[in-house]
């Protein structure tokens, strides 16, 4: 499988992005997908997961109420909803998809993207 990720930029606190991940292999719809995030000089922070049906999503509580994950199997597509946007979600956001049930751990991720830059200034 392989991961591209899109929809980074520049934005003021308060804005809203919209980041996109779309998947090639037929294993994309097999397995939980995720969205991690990595500030400079951080580890790797988990943002969101949604699972293969869509029906569970889970979000630590930094971004939870503001931020939304979704699928769309038929277009091999995980998005990333992001609302009332904080300097502090400034950060290299990547997505990652599992070839099955997957939790907030990085490592239960088989592969991964490249990564798009979010930038909110204040």
């Amino acid at each position: 499988v392989q991961l591209q990720a899109s929809g980074g930029g520049v934005v003021q606190a308060g804005g809203s992005l919209r980041l996109s991940c779309a998947a090639s292999g037929r294993t994309f719809s097999s397995g939980t997908m995720g969205w991690f995030r990595q500030a400079p000089g951080k580890e790797r922070e988990f943002v969101a997961r949604i699972t293969l049906s869509g029906g569970s999503t889970n979000y630590p509580d930094s971004v939870k109420g503001r931020f939304t994950i979704s699928r769309d199997n038929a277009k091999n597509t995980v998005y990333l909803q992001m609302n009332s946007l904080k300097p502090e979600d400034t950060a290299v956001y990547y997505c990652a998809a599992a070839r099955g049930v997957a939790a907030g751990n990085p490592g239960w991720y088989d592969y991964w993207g490249q990564g798009t830059l979010v930038t909110v200034s204040s």
